[in-house]
């Protein structure tokens, strides 16, 4: 029987290689490498974004006179099986001749999942769930999205010390630091899309892009999306030029989520106000939940979270605290819900 702990150290590199790739998109990041018959590497590839070679073809066409006999493809996700852009990766790696595929997370997907059975069927040795609790964290967004087939969906707010998001007047900037706000554009730059209410968009006048300390735009910008059935001026901010804009005449959380998949949209980035993200929680649409509490106390009715149903301490949601740390005078929390481990 073959020892798969000799093959971690070369998943490890494949896992730093998928981290390469765009964060954002439909497709997932994926990174691989082919060792010989003695687990030397050979080439290594990773995918750069929708419509480009996958990781395995990457990596394939690195090696000009192609595979020796006896190689390993190491791959992080298990080889696609379908034709989409590109075609399916379990055949191309049969045709070039690969030996043994060994990878870590099974794909979720409907129509892409099953490459290694394709790979088994063809009499190539197969090896899965190698570093597969490391591969499926750093992969935890796309494959909760598959899996659900919506986008996995992250709350995010700043609040003061005793839970406010704004002041009586409903002013609210700035309750977070400037660290934290750099933390919050950089989050942005890797997501696909962003969305408020349209009272968000009418208060704030946000402009909801992603930029670098610097103040210039960062190269991806997440789709700025606004949900509400509220007529807006179009001279606001979000509809300005620096990113693209779709308003979304609806309060049907389930549609709005229907349409940002059809447009491939994996990764959304719900920022206010109070009612959106809590009719989300109500609802039980949402994988986790970034919260920047800034030392200051403001008092009055402006709550992170309103109604959710919540009645009684003993029917409260519970959380996981799953990332605490300082940015700047601010703290960072990021919780999950208890039951996705």
């Amino acid at each position: 029987m073959t020892d798969t702990r000799q093959f971690e150290p070369m998943m490890h590199r494949a896992l730093e290689l998928a981290l390469l790739g765009p964060a954002y998109g439909a497709n997932p990041q994926v990174g691989a490498i082919i060792l010989d018959k003695d687990l030397n590497v050979i080439a290594e590839g990773w995918h750069k974004g929708a419509g480009t070679p996958h990781a395995e073809v990457d990596a394939l066409s690195k090696l000009p006179n192609g595979v020796p006999a006896g190689s390993t493809a190491v791959v992080t996700l298990e080889p696609c099986n379908h034709t989409g852009r590109t075609g399916p990766c379990a055949v191309a790696l049969i045709e070039a001749g690969i030996s043994r595929v060994v990878y870590a997370s099974k794909d979720p997907g409907h129509e892409s999942a099953n490459g290694a059975k394709t790979l088994s069927d063809a009499g190539i040795e197969v090896i899965q769930g190698v570093l597969e609790n490391e591969a499926a964290e750093q992969s935890v967004v796309w494959l909760t999205a598959m899996k659900k087939q919506r986008p996995y969906i992250t709350l995010k707010w700043a609040q003061t010390l005793d839970g406010r998001t704004a002041a009586t007047d409903k002013t609210s900037k700035w309750i977070s630091g400037s660290v934290s706000r750099e933390d919050v554009h950089l989050r942005r730059s890797r997501l696909d899309a962003i969305l408020v209410g349209t009272g968000t968009v009418k208060y704030d006048n946000p402009d909801l892009t992603a930029r670098k300390p610097d103040g210039s735009r960062c190269e991806h910008q997440p789709l700025r999306v606004v949900v509400g059935t509220s007529e807006l001026d179009q001279d606001l901010r979000v509809f300005n030029e620096e990113a693209p804009t779709v308003q979304l005449k609806t309060h049907d959380i389930n549609q709005v989520l229907s349409q940002l998949w059809d447009r491939g949209m994996r990764h959304v980035l719900v920022e206010g106000g109070a009612e959106l993200a809590s009719e989300f929680i109500k609802q039980g649409l949402f994988d986790e939940i970034l919260i920047y509490q800034a030392p200051l106390l403001a008092g009055g009715t402006n709550v992170a979270v309103t109604d959710i149903g919540i009645n009684t301490m003993a029917d409260a949601l519970t959380l996981e605290f799953v990332e605490v740390k300082q940015l700047g005078a601010d703290l960072f929390i990021r919780a999950i819900p208890k039951e996705r481990n």
